[in-house]
């Protein structure tokens, strides 16, 4: 079972680290970086440099992700925490995450071994595959709004002593065995 986890988590990291190579941020507001969606009018939260790896340690301490940026007399909202928008941030100890984002994606907050407090919305859709793997959580809440946990989103998070996966979530595995 180990193995099959294993091996389905890094076939996630090399699909992510292609993917996540190719983007790089649209603008900032008060150090926390953007992209704006492909549709709609909203931004995701993403990493700082032309790739994920250039990111490494960039967030630090207790981020408040805001609802709303303004960027050139334009306001958006925030609807999602992108693609390895935290990766490998060690020293990022606590996020909260506003109504607005709908969806964190696939190793949004991956490695981030720091990070022991995370405070997720009720109006959360989806978390993607790997988003808060090898993370220091030790407990979190998942609201009933989930429709959506992808495969080890909370693998190698060996602090982990509670997760409640809302009722409708099946056949799922997202703890380390």
């Amino acid at each position: 079972m180990k193995q099959k986890l294993f091996g389905r988590l890094a076939a996630a990291a090399v699909l992510l680290l292609s993917v996540a190579s190719a983007s790089a941020h649209d603008f900032e507001v008060d150090g926390i970086y953007y992209n704006f969606n492909p549709y709609g009018n909203g931004v995701t939260v993403t990493y700082k440099g032309d790739s994920y790896q250039s990111s490494v340690d960039e967030y630090i301490g207790s981020i408040i992700i805001p609802s709303s940026v303004t960027h050139d007399k334009k306001v958006y909202n925030v609807t999602s925490i992108g693609v390895l928008a935290f990766y490998g941030c060690r020293g990022l100890i606590s996020i909260e995450i506003p109504a607005s984002v709908v969806s964190i994606e696939s190793g949004a907050f991956m490695n981030c071994i720091g990070l022991i407090n995370v405070q997720l919305s009720n109006s959360l859709k989806t978390i993607g595959e790997s988003a808060f793997c090898n993370c220091g959580i030790n407990e979190i809440s998942l609201p009933n709004s989930l429709n959506y946990i992808g495969e080890s989103a909370f693998f190698a998070c060996t602090s982990l002593k509670s997760v409640i996966i809302p009722p409708k979530i099946r056949n799922y595995h997202p703890i380390h065995d």
